[in-house]
Order: structure tokens, then C-alpha cells, then sequence
């Protein structure tokens, strides 16, 4: 068959296949009945899981043109298990195999991973309100909006952490010390901890402020070295690493009228091999819920500013945002062509509730860069295109979308969506210029 027209009939029969059982099929909620019986009859002290969630999707003129077409499927896989023999102690694991059908041979190892461990932690005291916590071991975590440190699950993969976490609660404050290690997927054995680069320091939390108000503060340093994947720096002369301090909050508050508001804002200082760096992030953003009989109306606004580097010529200084390890899906767009480094971005969600099932939303972002002279980066961070005399502008591109969810039962769920990017002067001028579009359908059933 048809390399190029086989994700297009998967598509059309995951959609079928899933819409009919969930509309229809009382077998899909046998495992369901299982795993409750299983939890019931052990005093709910152990508990069971299992999530399932396939995309197929289409992506057209990549990186702007520079790599092929891709038309190809996504299956991600989970079993879990946790038990709780005490009221203060958890243990849990969990297996995760992702596959990439219809990719061909040659899938990255960010698309497949056979099967492996996604988590394996112990919590001590996670539920109490009061006193001192911990967790430890591979786990997947996110802080605040997930800007800086997350688990993306839109992603094929989903990224992991080996941690450790230690806090103090009271009322409605925390006080953590964490350290994170994101963990490397390897296709020819099992993802095992490497510690070389890491995100170590304190995020605390503090809610019931004024007004319904909630402020989280941290301090946090990121840690690279060669074997981590550090390139640049010189072992002899000591910068063969990378040393980055972030100091930063968030802000949540009511601001009147159904409003709220969120703001966020990081400074950063340290060391990129030889250079010194000096760099800022912000994120703004205001939302309010309108509701007229069964249909509910989320608006959100937001603006995103990430530094660049004023002059990459200058290798003294290094003035382009860490992104550190964001869960980036939705923040720069649906088509998550770009991260948290050297650009402005302003963005608005419109998703209308049909139902009490049904949600349909639409999202317009406009993006551009910080400086003229740094390059485009992709979520990953990672440099896509940049013009060393400034001379090709700003304006990276409008991108419209517009996808839907629509939760067909309590363990089901469907989605589809679609979005262009229309290049901007930047783009045309550093790439070949050409406008990416992603289509997709998914589903995901868990219980």
C-alpha cells in the first residue's frame, strides 16, 4: 500500500473504530470494573491504571521547508500500579512503550521508545496538610504553568525526571527544595538517570492571599556538562559547562469583573561556557469563563516575552533566555513550532463548551523576535534559523488554529484539529520560506 496514503485510512479508522465503541460499546468499560473491583476488594490501598492515546497526524513544509512532509502515527501506551500500605506512604510505577507506525525506519528517538520505565517514586506524606514531605525516583512533575519545568503529554514520549523533593506545608503555603534530572530516552536499552544536567534549588508556594491570590517564588539553577550534551565550552579552561541561576515568581489574582489575572516574570544570571549570561523571561496573561445555560465560553489573552542576545558576535555575553525544560504544547501555538527563547509572542483562546462533553476552541498567535540578530528557536530550544546581520527582520509569522475535544465517556476520549502558520519576513528571508500546516485526529482511553 501507499506509504502516504496509509496514516490517512488509520486516521479515518481510529476515528470510526473509537467513536462507535464509545458511543455504544459497554465492553470498554470492563477493564474500568476491574480495576475498581481490584482497588475495592484491596481496601483501595492498591490501584491499577492504564492509559492508552493514538495521533495520527500530518505535517506539510517542516521547518519551514528545509525537511519532508510527514504523515505518520503516534501510539503511546501506560500501565500503572500504585499502592498505599500506610495513610502517609505511596510507592508507584509505571511502564510506558511508545510506537511511531508509518514513520519508516528512520524515527527519531523522540517519537519511539520500546517499552520502559516512566516512573517509580516514593512519597512520603504527599496528601498531608501539615509538616514535612518527600518524594523520590522517576516521576513525572510540572510547577506552576509548566513553563520552566514540565511533562508535556502532548508529547509522543512525555518527559520524565529522576528527583528528589523535599517540603514543609502549612496552611496553605509550601517551602520545596527540588532536584530534577530529566531523563534520556535510549532505543537500544533502558533509560537510565543521568545526572549532568540537572535543575536543582527551591519553589515554594503560597495561597489564600489577598483577595484569592496565590504567589510562587523560586530559585532555581540549571547544570550541563559535556557528557550531558554540553558543546562549546573547553575542559581544559574549566567551561565545559553550563551554569545558569533563575530567579522568578508568579502571580495569580482576581482583577474584577470574572477576570483573572497571571504574571510571571524571570531573571537569569550565570555562566554558558566562557560567557557570561543575563537574561529575562516574562509571561502575562488575563482569562475569564462566560456562561449562558449549558455553554460556557473561556476567553484567555496572554503575552510572552523570552531575551536574546543583543550580539552573537560579542563571546563574552550570552543574553538568550533558558528555557530550562518546559511542557511548551499550546504556548507558542498548536503547531509547537517555537520555545521560550529570543522572541515575542502575543496569543488569544477562544474555546466554546457545547456541551457539557464538547469543546471546540480557536487560537490566533503572532510571534517575533527579541533581537534581530539571535536566532529562531523550536521548542526544544534548539537554534532553527537566524540572520548574523539582523537585516531579515523581526516578524516570524500569524499562526491560526482551531481543534476540538469531545468526551465521548468517562475512560474515552476524541479530538481532531488543524493549524497554518503564515510565514512571516523572518521566515521567508532565513528559510525556504514555506508556511507549515498540522492536521491531526487522537484519542485516548484510560482507565
Amino acid at each position: 500500500m501507499n506509504r502516504s496514503v496509509m496514516p490517512v485510512r488509520a486516521m479515518l479508522m481510529a476515528a470510526w473504530m473509537f467513536t462507535t465503541a464509545g458511543a455504544s460499546g459497554q465492553q470498554w468499560n470492563c477493564p474500568a470494573r476491574a480495576v475498581g473491583w481490584v482497588s475495592e476488594h484491596s481496601g483501595k490501598s492498591l490501584q491499577l491504571s492504564f492509559e492508552q492515546r493514538g495521533r495520527f497526524e500530518s505535517r506539510t513544509a517542516q521547518s519551514f521547508g528545509g525537511v519532508p512532509d510527514l504523515e505518520a502515527g503516534f501510539i503511546r501506551t501506560r500501565f500503572g500500579a500504585t499502592l498505599k500500605p500506610k495513610r502517609w506512604l505511596k510507592v508507584s510505577a509505571m511502564v510506558q512503550d511508545a510506537r511511531a507506525p508509518f514513520y519508516g525506519a528512520n524515527a527519531p528517538s523522540s517519537a519511539h521508545d520500546g517499552a520502559d520505565l516512566q516512573e517509580a517514586y516514593m512519597e512520603v506524606a504527599g496528601e498531608a496538610k501539615r509538616g514535612f514531605g518527600l518524594s523520590a525516583g522517576r516521576r513525572m512533575v510540572n510547577y506552576g504553568d509548566a513553563r520552566l519545568i514540565g511533562s508535556p503529554q502532548w508529547g509522543y514520549l512525555a518527559r520524565t525526571y529522576d528527583h528528589g523533593r523535599f517540603w514543609y506545608r502549612a496552611g496553605k503555603a509550601q517551602l520545596e527544595f527540588l532536584l530534577v534530572s530529566p531523563v534520556k530516552s535510549v532505543l537500544d536499552g533502558f533509560n537510565k538517570p543521568q545526572l549532568g544536567e540537572r535543575v536543582w534549588g527551591t519553589y515554594s508556594t503560597f495561597g489564600g492571599l489577598w483577595a484569592g491570590s496565590g504567589l510562587d517564588l523560586y530559585v532555581l539553577r540549571h547544570d550541563q556538562n559535556a557528557t550531558a550534551g554540553f558543546k562549546g565550552g573547553s575542559p581544559l579552561l574549566g567551561t565545559d559547562r553550563l551554569e545558569v541561576n533563575t530567579f522568578g515568581g508568579r502571580w495569580m489574582t482576581p482583577v474584577g469583573a470574572g477576570w483573572k489575572a497571571v504574571a510571571e516574570l524571570a531573571l537569569q544570571n550565570g555562566r554558558v561556557g566562557a560567557a557570561d549570561h543575563r537574561a529575562a523571561g516574562l509571561a502575562s496573561s488575563l482569562n475569564r469563563r462566560l456562561t449562558a445555560g449549558k455553554r460556557n465560553l473561556d476567553l484567555t489573552a496572554e503575552y510572552k516575552y523570552a531575551s536574546g542576545t543583543a550580539d552573537p558576535q560579542d563571546q563574552s555575553r550570552v543574553g538568550t533566555f533558558d528555557q530550562l525544560f518546559p511542557a511548551n504544547h499550546d504556548k507558542f501555538g498548536h503547531l509547537d513550532l517555537f520555545g521560550w527563547r529570543n522572541r515575542h509572542n502575543a496569543r488569544a483562546v477562544a474555546a466554546l463548551g457545547l456541551t457539557k462533553n464538547l469543546m471546540v476552541s480557536s487560537m490566533f498567535n503572532d510571534t517575533w523576535l527579541a533581537s534581530a540578530k539571535d536566532a529562531l528557536y523550536n521548542s526544544s530550544g534548539k537554534s532553527v534559523a537566524r540572520s548574523a546581520s539582523g537585516t531579515a527582520g523581526r516578524h516570524v509569522g500569524y499562526e491560526a488554529d482551531i481543534f476540538m475535544t469531545w468526551k465521548v465517556n468517562r475512560s474515552f476520549q476524541f479530538g481532531a484539529g488543524y493549524g497554518h502558520l503564515f510565514a512571516g519576513e523572518f521566515v521567508r528571508k532565513t528559510t525556504k520560506g514555506e508556511s507549515p500546516n498540522y492536521a491531526y485526529v487522537f484519542y485516548a482511553y484510560s482507565f
